[in-house]
């Protein structure tokens, strides 16, 4: 994989949901502003995304991954290995993945949340190491939604689901689809993506809370549009407060001032060491 090409889709996607969910009002054009072949890179790796996230293709994914028998690493060994994804030749960002971690969870830490919480905002992106095991972009970033039922027309680009096979399977291509409704999100088959694997990696070790966390921080057409209130119970409503007090760190807290890795290192390796096992299994 290129990881140079990764690496822009990335922050193309995190530039276009900037753009689509501002922070106090603030306009598309306060944000870097990328010609029309860049903002077709955000148009294409949706319409692959939209095409193939199918119902199978998640269960086949989950069966694939959710083993976690694909590389056992310590903590800041992981860390390291998140780090390969960036391209020193990328000329448009010049932090790596841990100082864009960093820049959250130390968000999060200087406004005075409990430590899991910081250690969720230093956590939440680690699930794209699904690209140094081969995973295509538009299966590792990009927005998540629900697979099974109709896909919603708040979810971006919706006309690509078109493309998609469940758009005309009778079994998936209603309300509910294969589920019952407000089943809730616990019985519900999510998008293939960093999210989903993150979660399945650290689901037996974080609170609650920090699993809402990162399970769901990337879908945006439930926290920020309430496309599937009808699938949620009571229990996801709740904790859905979580995911939306974690929301504006993840998209609100970069810039282009890095942190001092070495200097945090000591403190989130102990952090990490409260909650997580010596040896993690990926």
């Amino acid at each position: 994989m290129d990881k140079q090409q990764l690496h822009r889709t990335d922050e193309l996607w995190e530039e276009d949901l900037l753009a689509r969910y501002p922070e106090n009002g603030k306009k598309k054009e306060h944000y870097r502003n990328y010609d029309d072949p860049e903002r077709d890179t955000v148009r294409e790796f949706y319409r692959l995304n939209h095409q193939n996230q199918t119902y199978e293709f998640v269960l086949n994914k989950e069966q694939e991954f959710n083993q976690l028998n694909k590389k056992t690493m310590k903590f800041w060994e992981a860390v390291e290995f998140l780090n390969t994804l960036v391209d020193d030749s990328d000329p448009d960002i010049d932090l790596n993945q841990t100082q864009h971690l960093l820049q959250t969870s130390e968000a999060i830490r200087a406004d005075g949340h409990p430590d899991w919480f910081v250690l969720t905002g230093f956590l939440h992106d680690m699930g794209k190491v699904l690209c140094l095991f081969g995973e295509p972009q538009w299966a590792v970033t990009g927005d998540t939604f629900p697979v099974g039922c109709r896909f919603s027309d708040k979810i971006v680009y919706p006309e690509f689901f078109g493309l998609n096979p469940d758009h005309n399977d009778p079994r998936y291509n209603t309300k509910y689809g294969v589920y019952e409704p407000n089943c809730g999100l616990h019985q519900v088959h999510m998008s293939w993506g960093h999210d989903e694997y993150l979660y399945q990696v650290v689901k037996e070790y974080l609170p609650e809370p920090a699993c809402y966390m990162i399970r769901y921080h990337s879908f945006y057409a439930q926290h920020r549009e309430h496309a599937y209130d009808h699938l949620m119970n009571d229990h996801d409503h709740k904790m859905f407060k979580w995911v939306d007090l974690f929301n504006p760190y993840d998209l609100y807290s970069k810039s282009p001032v890095p942190p001092n890795v070495e200097e945090l290192r000591p403190y989130y390796q102990d952090l990490a060491a409260r909650y997580l096992p010596e040896d993690i299994n990926f």
